[in-house]
């Protein structure tokens, strides 16, 4: 099985954390963490902030990380480092998602996760 290695951002603001809504794909409209795949060369961070500075046209802090999401779709393996990060500049476009929204503690759980990403929100609620 092929192995997709991507990052995510978990961008936190006043208690409150972005997800997106995928626009694209077999998962639409399914939510996640914004990010994407890392390109030769990169470190994850480094993919981290160019992935959002595509996506979302918004210049991020990327910090700790917070987990790496080892998960089996049916067709590839996916390998995900989750950072928490921060907005710098920037107003979070969606160029990509079809939806955004900040989440608190409460309202982790309302929204429809994919799979993978879903894995992190007990380990996110606990640091909230």
């Amino acid at each position: 099985m092929k192995t997709i290695r991507v990052v995510a951002a978990v961008i936190r603001s006043e208690n409150k954390i972005f997800a997106t809504a995928r626009g694209y794909g077999a998962f639409k409209g399914q939510w996640e963490f914004p990010g994407g795949k890392i390109e030769a060369g990169e470190t994850p961070e480094e993919a981290l902030a160019r992935e959002i500075k595509e996506e979302l046209e918004t210049e991020i802090k990327v910090g700790s990380l917070i987990h790496t999401i080892e998960y089996d779709y049916p067709t590839f393996h996916l390998s995900m480092d989750c950072f928490w990060c921060e907005i710098v500049k920037g107003d979070l476009v969606l160029k990509e998602a079809e939806d955004a929204r900040w989440l608190t503690k409460d309202q982790l759980y309302d929204v429809k996760w994919l799979p993978a990403d879903i894995t992190l929100i007990d380990i996110i609620e606990k640091c909230m």
